[in-house]
């Protein structure tokens, strides 16, 4: 039957892509639509555009000491990204945002969706480690664009307060993501790495 031969070689379910609808001016930007001319802080898979009071740290991997996430200190908050590769035409936040959300429950926390000035996002009650009873609030960002997916997750004074809530908005959307040429499977990390300027590679050193 055709039906059952389309069904066969579909694979799994696409979704549409989730991103503003100025994404493309607003950002967060693709490589090609950023300004060449910007002094960006180059870190791989990102680009983080410096501003006063910014502190930027790379979290990294214990064992393969690779950098796994650009943390981004700023109005009382934290900001964490990570790019992700993704197909072209499909996007992949509707999927990525209920595991987190089964993730989460199954640890114990709460979460609910809602919709924000970037789309669609998680709010999340999770269970602090090490502390009886303790838990940490965040909320989960994520944005849908050309062969990349960007997801952010945001903690401290941004994930309860509005107004660093905004200013923390407009840091996920100055990142530009730089998704290269290399052919990537869809939700590996695109590489990231210590910027060129940086003396010390450890993690938690500042660079800005």
């Amino acid at each position: 039957m055709s039906d059952t031969s389309t069904d066969a070689t579909s694979g799994p379910t696409e979704h549409p892509k989730s991103a503003p609808a100025d994404r493309e001016t607003a950002g967060p930007l693709d490589e090609s639509e950023a300004n060449a001319v910007r002094p960006y802080v180059d870190l791989g898979g990102v680009k983080i555009l410096p501003r006063p009071e910014l502190a930027l740290r790379l979290e990294v991997e214990e064992g393969s000491k690779r950098v796994v996430a650009v943390a981004l200190d700023f109005a009382e908050s934290t900001l964490q990204v990570q790019p992700f590769a993704a197909p072209r035409s499909s996007g992949l936040w509707h999927e990525i945002r209920a595991q987190i959300a089964d993730q989460i429950r199954k640890q114990g926390g709460s979460v609910a969706e809602a919709n924000g000035s970037l789309g669609p996002e998680l709010h999340a009650q999770i269970p602090a480690t090490g502390q009886q009873g303790g838990s940490r609030l965040a909320r989960f960002v994520g944005v849908d664009g050309p062969r990349w997916f960007l997801r952010g997750v945001i903690s401290g004074k941004a994930a309860v307060d509005a107004e660093a809530a905004a200013k923390i908005e407009e840091l996920f959307r100055s990142v530009v993501v730089v998704r290269g040429a290399t052919p990537m499977p869809p939700r590996d990390l695109i590489p990231l790495h210590v910027p060129a300027s940086a003396q010390d590679p450890r993690s938690g050193d500042a660079a800005s």
